[in-house]
């Protein structure tokens, strides 16, 4: 009898079936959907994405930023900057778009990493507040007021011209189709990237240093580096998402970039309903996200204060989220990163006494 360590069960592989099935599915939609439905679903991949870079940061890592809208802005900006002025495509502009949070993140770090807990999370708001103020002044794309994406450069976008001939859409409907695919790709890339690292030793040391930081020392784990891996990481993720944002907007300015409630805000909360420290919780976050907004929408400036009263109400009386309680009573995950150890059998050739029995 011996024991060897899993991380995969019979439920997550039927869910990893699925969820290959369903991934295929959402390739082929915009064969036969409508360009509305491509838009919802464009929003909820993104914020999928935005939620599960955030739930690293802080649920795996422990690091609570509520400054994450500076990556997005600066990732947006970065795209536009190399559009507009430079004359790059819009879909490689993406990927400066990534490196610039990327570079951003490297001072902020410096900077937030020398504060602790609440202190942590102030600064992060505050250094997003100073690069908000700061590209403001940037008059090559548009200053305060904002700017657009150059018509020639969304016509003449790579790709656009083969979904165009491939469903037979006008230019803008092929556009909404190609930050879709964009979109879906980055959303699972996300989650598989993120599943892989918390897997590995990287993860473990993560979660060791996020439990308790002298203990993690004391077994070899640098808490410095890993908090300094994910932050990096995370930054990197939300600037490559807030390009792709802002793509498929093709219209930005400082503050709808910037926005501390579009980007932080809402993700913390679709964390925290849905379930923070777990995969699957983001994902049912947004889904919740949807569904309360939608039912919400005719409070008006009520609709913010119910969700605040929400989040309350599952942060006292349900911290580990929704998704928190089913796992705990089912015993379900369907995307596990926790090792178990499985008892298993093996056959001996030896007899009783040790010695082999031909």
């Amino acid at each position: 009898m011996r024991y060897v360590a899993e991380t995969q069960t019979r439920v997550s592989r039927l869910a990893g079936i699925l969820a290959v099935a369903l991934v295929a599915v959402a390739v082929i939609l915009p064969a036969f959907a409508g360009r509305s439905l491509i838009q919802d679903l464009f929003f909820v991949l993104t914020l999928v994405v935005l939620a599960q870079w955030w739930n690293l940061l802080a649920g795996y890592g422990g690091l609570v930023s509520v400054g994450q809208q500076a990556f997005v802005g600066i990732g947006a900006y970065a795209m536009f900057g190399a559009v507009i002025l430079w004359d790059l495509d819009p879909v490689p502009a993406i990927l400066l778009g990534g490196l610039a949070a990327l570079v951003l993140a490297v001072p902020t770090a410096f900077f937030a990493f020398r504060l602790q807990g609440a202190y942590f999370a102030i600064g992060t708001w505050v250094i997003a507040e100073v690069v908000r103020l700061s590209v403001a002044q940037w008059k090559q794309v548009g200053g305060g007021t904002g700017t657009s994406l150059p018509r020639d450069a969304t016509k003449d976008m790579w790709f656009v011209d083969a979904i165009k001939a491939l469903f037979d859409v006008k230019t803008s409907a092929a556009r909404d189709i190609l930050a879709y695919w964009l979109a879906l790709l980055f959303a699972v890339l996300t989650i598989g990237g993120v599943c892989w690292l918390l897997r590995t030793r990287r993860g473990l040391a993560l979660a060791a240093v996020r439990d308790n930081e002298a203990a993690a020392r004391s077994v070899g784990v640098d808490p410095g580096a890993m908090k300094w891996t994910v932050f990096l990481l995370a930054a990197l993720g939300t600037g490559l998402a807030g390009s792709l944002i802002y793509l498929q907007k093709a219209r930005i300015s400082p503050d709808a970039a910037f926005s501390v409630l579009d980007w932080t805000a809402y993700v913390i909360f679709i964390v925290v309903i849905g379930g923070i420290g777990t995969i699957e919780g983001p994902i049912l976050g947004v889904v919740v996200f949807l569904v309360l907004q939608s039912v919400l929408a005719d409070f008006g400036s009520w609709y913010l204060l119910l969700l605040g009263l929400i989040g309350i109400g599952v942060m006292l009386f349900a911290p580990r989220g929704i998704w928190g309680i089913v796992a705990a009573r089912t015993g379900i995950e369907l995307i596990p990163v926790r090792r178990r150890l499985v008892k298993t059998e093996t056959q001996s050739s030896e007899t009783d006494d040790g010695r082999n029995h031909d």
